[in-house]
């Protein structure tokens, strides 16, 4: 059975892109439009990596990440934030909710900002997965 990869992202064309990019190396993408969706399917599957924007309507990629990274069943998944997003701007934000009472939480192993190259993006997945 091959690796689940959950792709969250709430622009369809990138979703189809990084769906596309995970299907041509071997892998079953799971597709969510927003970080609740994200959540469900997270712990549906227990995909065995995460691609995750951080700019989404419902429930950002910012609390996504947050509870990935607290929730004692899906902590250990690997997330791969893929967004337009500077870095720094993302821990910022990871910084604040820490400050009004949430828990630390790492920060991401991968970030890589938009656009990004499909031979990168895989380069990407298959070094987490193999």
């Amino acid at each position: 059975m091959s690796k689940k990869v959950l792709i969250v992202d709430d622009d369809p064309d990138v979703r189809t892109f990084n769906e596309a990019v995970v299907e041509e190396n071997g892998y079953t993408p799971l597709l969510a439009a927003n970080g609740e969706e994200g959540l469900t399917l997270a712990k549906e599957h227990i995909p065995d990596l995460v691609i995750l924007d951080v700019l989404m309507p419902k429930q950002s990629g910012v609390r996504l990440y947050r509870e990935l990274q607290t929730d004692k069943n899906l902590k250990g998944i690997p997330i791969v934030m893929l967004s337009g997003i500077a870095k720094r701007t993302f821990l910022r934000s990871q910084k604040a909710l820490t400050e009004f009472g949430g828990d630390k939480v790492p920060e991401p192993e991968i970030y890589l900002e938009k656009p990004v190259e499909p031979e990168e993006l895989a380069l990407t997945i298959k070094k987490i997965l193999g």
